[in-house]
């Protein structure tokens, strides 16, 4: 099922920016993409494709990815990652999983986790708005939000807003 994920993401994302060629896009940023294809540490599942591919982990992050059976910590808002890799560092009897929209910035930090082999930190590219389609309940512990974006133009799109507690 996650080779089906990946056709319709890399066909998503192909038909995306055939479509939109006035974007301009960041220096690598492309290559980034292609290396978190990759990554066995990032799991890429935007609001778009979600309802097309539901994700087998929900409920069985320990079992099917970190293979132990620590507490999972989220970081909601990671950007680049490198605080969840601090902590996995610091912390090896638990498991981290960075959670962000931004997929170049992530790249970073699970870039830096793999290699360094760090099996307790993985990274959910997705809209925040469907965390819950990711984790069952009671699967994690504790939730992080370290420096999140402030959405100054916009406070109800803030991770502190009434509407994400």
């Amino acid at each position: 099922m996650a080779t089906n994920f990946k056709k319709v993401w890399n066909t998503f994302i192909f038909s995306y920016l055939c479509k939109r060629k006035e974007i301009v896009m960041g220096k690598g940023k492309l290559a980034k993409f292609a290396d978190m294809e990759r990554y066995e540490n990032v799991f890429q599942y935007p609001f778009s494709v979600i309802e097309q591919v539901p994700f087998e982990m929900k409920g069985r992050w320990r079992e099917n990815y970190f293979h132990n059976d620590n507490p999972i910590v989220l970081e909601l808002g990671c950007g680049k990652g490198e605080y969840a890799v601090g902590l996995a560092k610091q912390y090896p009897d638990k498991n981290f999983i960075g959670v962000d929209i931004k997929g170049a910035r992530m790249w970073t930090g699970a870039t830096q986790a793999l290699n360094e082999g760090l099996k307790n930190v993985a990274f959910l590219r997705t809209n925040i708005e469907i965390i819950d389609r990711f984790f069952a309940e009671d699967e994690v512990q504790e939730i992080w939000l370290t420096f999140s974006d402030p959405q100054m133009k916009n406070p109800r799109k803030r991770l502190t807003s009434t509407f994400f507690m």
